[in-house]
């Protein structure tokens, strides 16, 4: 008893689109974890920004 042509084409046809829908899944994992890293990075950049401006703020002139 083993897997004949008909239910070789049939099971063949039913997997035929499993690649492109892992493809896309991956594809949106890593987008999702792109624009976290964005966030991250924005928010980083914009507490940074505002400690130097202030430390700047804080040194006096040379007279």
């Amino acid at each position: 008893m083993g897997i004949d042509e008909g239910s070789w084409v049939r099971l063949r046809r039913e997997d035929a689109g499993e690649g492109v829908i892992s493809t896309a899944i991956a594809v949106l994992i890593m987008a999702l974890i792109g624009a976290a890293m964005w966030a991250v990075f924005s928010g980083v950049f914009e507490r940074s920004s505002s400690t130097i401006e202030q430390q700047i703020g804080q040194i006096e002139p040379i007279s």
